[in-house]
């Protein structure tokens, strides 16, 4: 079986969903990828200390978000349970990370809204796991736990937003507006320092990014990405940029 690659996505709100060209561009993307056995999540609005497996059988949605309009919480994602990936991830890490389980956590927006464009038809086992902690080194050295899953056919997924400042996003005249500089500058940096594969700067954003605390207030956006090095530990592609209300969308595919 040949090795899956590991994805960073940058999967917005909600309503991003409505975005015809993004959605075309995740559909267009999983096309090209061969079709996992599994995949394991990790998103930004999941944060529990131990690191926590999600439901193992299919549970409701997390529907995580507030004030959006009725049908954003009418979707639905019947992904069938992992409880053998869960098995998995136990196994590679009880000897060094504690684990615990939510067994009625459902997979939340960040797992979702993507995984409803690429994988439509809800046919693959889905695991969503927390991020114990916020800390680089320690999310990075999370994913190289985790890179054996690559062999056997499970797609890591580490789902945040490569700009994220919810407060800022009132400088953007709207979805298509001109972005601010801070999110150009911090996102041509970190494109950068990713096709170089300089994974000691990206460990360090805070104080080797322009603008990295404009970009990132809180850091729990650009947290899975420290997954997605630790489980690749490669140079990695773009294959979605642009920006949304200002907010870098960058994706990422790491072979």
């Amino acid at each position: 079986m040949a090795r899956t690659p590991v994805l960073y996505l940058s999967h917005g709100a909600p309503p991003l969903a409505d975005d015809a060209r993004w959605t075309r561009q995740l559909a267009g993307w999983s096309a090209d990828l061969p079709k996992p056995q599994a995949i394991l999540v990790v998103s930004a609005h999941w944060e529990e200390a131990p690191l926590t497996l999600g439901a193992t059988e299919t549970v409701p949605l997390v529907y995580d978000f507030w004030g959006f309009p009725d049908r954003f919480y009418q979707v639905k994602y019947a992904a069938p349970g992992a409880p053998e990936l869960a098995a998995k991830v136990r196994k590679l890490l009880h000897s060094t990370t504690p684990v615990h389980d939510a067994p009625d956590r459902g997979l939340d927006h960040g797992a979702y809204v993507p995984l409803v464009e690429m994988y439509p038809d809800a046919d693959i086992p889905v695991l969503q796991v927390s991020m114990p902690s916020l800390d680089p080194q320690a999310l990075f050295d999370l994913g190289r736990k985790l890179a054996p899953l690559r062999d056997e056919g499970v797609l890591i997924i580490g789902s945040g937003f490569f700009t994220h400042n919810l407060s800022a996003m009132r400088e953007t005249d709207g979805t298509d507006g001109t972005p601010p500089q801070w999110s150009t500058e911090f996102d041509h940096w970190g494109d950068e320092v990713i096709q170089h594969g300089d994974f000691d700067a990206l460990l360090d954003f805070q104080h080797k990014a322009p603008a990295a605390a404009v970009a990132h207030p809180r850091i729990e956006h650009f947290a899975p990405l420290f997954v997605t090095l630790g489980a690749s530990e490669t140079t990695g592609r773009t294959v979605i940029d642009g920006f949304w209300h200002g907010l870098a969308k960058r994706s990422l595919e790491f072979s």
